[in-house]
């Protein structure tokens, strides 16, 4: 049986417990949690190192600051969480596995399953999406799914253009979110389809803004796109002179020139356009000066 790896994000801590408890009741589901960003990540990083790296990440879509991290026993012997008593969490109408079973109302575990993780090194905190687009970049081959308490077209969206495969209600069934969990480790995108209208506007709309954007970019000259890319990555006007050997007062009117073109009244502005149109920053790196021969 090939074993599924899955990871619970949520600083609810009841809620994580009990979501990994139900989860863990599936024969070939291996399950852990984190209670916040950074834990996630420490969660991530050291399954990775020790060639266990988990297939798909849960992650709360309001997902905040905590104390501390939570990680179930699960992380650290590799086996699923398991209730106390040894049998799966059941749902107040007594089947553990029979039929769908509302998320939330799985009890919470009468005794503890979890421990915390110390915050020594704790990060700053990391919201769900941000975590949703951090973990696409470090480990792309985790699949995620955002857990969110209402439906809302706009943040699906932003999810979806962060990485994530999948935006479900935490009030769904758990054989819903079991279906969700295999359908992205097969490469499916899984929206509640109320939802579909809205992210697909949303999108459309994101779209259109890029393509505004790359066409205002495009009527910069060659030498306005290259201060341009100088204000993305921070430079001031000195900054900028210094670099690309110019006078302040001539950088000063190629800043104005791009201000000017891309419609924009400040520099923030700009640099938001910019990277829209996926403009990225200027080699910082400083430039070696050879001389042949």
């Amino acid at each position: 049986m090939v074993r599924i790896r899955v990871l619970v994000v949520d600083d609810h801590r009841i809620f994580a417990e009990s979501l990994a408890a139900a989860l863990a009741a599936e024969p070939d589901v291996d399950v852990a949690a984190a209670g916040s960003g950074p834990a996630a990540l420490r969660c991530l990083d050291r399954a990775a190192a020790e060639g266990r790296r988990f297939d798909v990440m849960l992650v709360d879509a309001d997902l905040g600051a905590v104390a501390g991290g939570v990680v179930m026993n699960g992380a650290q012997t590799g086996h699923p969480a398991a209730h106390p008593t040894g049998h799966p969490a059941a749902h107040p109408n007594g089947h553990a596995n029979g039929g769908p079973v509302p998320l939330p109302a799985v009890p919470a575990l009468p005794a503890p399953v979890a421990r915390a993780v110390p915050d020594h090194g704790e990060s700053a905190p990391v919201d769900g999406i941000s975590l949703v687009a951090g973990v696409r970049s470090g480990q792309p081959s985790v699949r995620t799914v955002v857990l969110a308490e209402k439906d809302d077209p706009r943040r699906a969206a932003q999810a979806l253009q962060a990485g994530a495969s999948g935006w479900v209600a935490k009030d769904c069934s758990l054989q819903r979110l079991l279906t969700v969990v295999r359908g992205v480790l097969r490469d499916e995108t899984h929206l509640p389809p109320a939802l579909l209208t809205g992210v697909l506007r949303e999108l459309t709309a994101a779209r259109k803004h890029r393509t505004e954007s790359e066409r205002l970019v495009e009527s910069l000259t060659p030498r306005e796109r290259e201060v341009l890319r100088c204000m993305v990555a921070g430079l001031g006007r000195k900054a900028v002179a210094e670099r690309l050997f110019l006078s302040p007062h001539t950088v000063r009117t190629h800043m104005q020139n791009v201000l000017g073109k891309l419609g924009v009244h400040s520099t923030l502005a700009a640099v938001a356009l910019a990277r829209r149109a996926g403009v990225g920053p200027v080699d910082l790196v400083p430039r070696q000066i050879t001389s042949a021969g």
